[in-house]
Formats: C-alpha cells, structure tokens, sequence
C-alpha cells in the first residue's frame, strides 16, 4: 500500500510555508475586493513564524502539524488563525505516533478537518468559505480511495475538486463574515479562505507525491 513515513512528512509543512509566502499579495488581493484585505498578512505571519520555530525544533509531520496550528490560534487575529489551528490540529491527531501515513489515515485527516470546522463555524457548503473547498475535497479523495483507486489517483481527483470548489465561489453570495454584508455585490470574486484553502489542499498533495512509497 502507498504511504509516506511520518519522519519525511515535515517537507509538506515547508511546502505549505512556502506556497503561503508567495501567495502573501494574491490572498490579500482577493481579500481585499470584498473583505478585509488581510488574509494573506495573517497567514503568511503564521506560516512564517512556524518556519522560524521548526528552524529551532525540528520534527515528524505530526510535530510540524502541531507547531503550525498552535501559532495560528495564538499569534493570527480574525477568524482564520483558530479555523486553520483546529485545521491542522485535527489532522496531527490523526497523523499522532503513526509510523506511516497511508491514503486511509491521509483520508482520515480530511474528515477530521472537515469536522474541526464545522464544529467552530456553522457556515456550510454554498456560504462562499473553505468549507466550499475543503468538504469536496475531502469527499472526492475518500470517495476515490474507498472504491480502490490508489493513493496517488485519489490525491489527484482531490486536487481537482478542490480547484473547482474554489472556483465555484466566484458566483456565490457571501453568507458569512464581513463580505456577508455586501449581499450580491459580494458575488463575483473568489472566497480568500477557499482560495488559501486550495492552496492548501493541493500542495499537500504535490509534496505526498514527493515522499510516497
């Protein structure tokens, strides 16, 4: 079966860092056109003061998981350093003291965070969140893999939903946060935490593809 070891899964937390960094300007562009403009400040504070912590402790998937999601409860303001702490807090609880991780444990780590989400937000599919990517997402993957499709195949149509989902935000009506409030005016444009989101899901599955076995 295709798995990764959980010691070699500390590159998928740099890779994160490192998309993040990049997209700093983009997420607080698309942020910016009817929300705060600061998603992307925030997050790239976050993941950069995690790469400065992994500089100093170095560890395991499970260890770079854990650090990421305790500096974004603690040092990001707004409503997205608790989402994606509990985000990537529930995924290290699946990962925990595994040797390997495999495409079940990996499909695991979806669902959890689906439901870390849900039970700190009430937005659902359609109110033009992550949720819009992270729920398709974590249903393709498990829908692929529970049918037989390998580890590889099933990160691939992950992928392709989660760039769907994002792009399905474009024309909806924003239910939740401050762009709630622009009513149709919001729609148009992308959701920023749908598109960090897809960021998210889809270097994951790029840096998998690296280490699988």
């Amino acid at each position: 079966m295709q798995a990764f070891l959980n010691t070699n899964g500390s590159v998928i937390v740099e890779d994160l860092i490192t998309v993040i960094q990049e997209n700093r300007q983009y997420l607080s562009d698309i942020d910016g056109a009817i929300g705060d403009g600061d998603h992307g400040i925030n997050m790239n504070k976050g993941f950069t003061l995690c790469a400065e912590s992994l500089k100093e402790t170095p560890g395991d998937l499970t260890h770079c998981l854990n650090t990421l999601s305790k500096i974004l409860m603690t040092k990001i303001g707004g409503s997205m350093g608790p989402l994606y702490g509990f985000f990537f807090q529930s995924m290290a609880k699946k990962t925990g003291d595994n040797e390997k991780v495999n495409g079940q444990i990996f499909g695991e780590m979806l669902n959890a965070a689906v439901g870390s989400i849900q039970t700190i937000s009430d937005a659902r599919v359609g109110d033009k969140t992550l949720l819009d990517v992270l729920v398709p997402a974590a249903h393709t993957f498990n829908a692929y893999f529970a049918q037989g499709s390998d580890f590889l195949t099933a990160l691939h149509e992950m992928k392709s939903a989660a760039i769907k989902g994002r792009d399905s935000t474009k024309e909806m009506i924003a239910k939740k946060g401050r762009a709630s409030r622009l009513g149709e005016r919001s729609r148009g444009v992308l959701d920023a935490g749908a598109t960090s989101c897809c960021l998210i899901l889809c270097t994951m599955a790029d840096s998998i593809k690296k280490i699988i076995k």
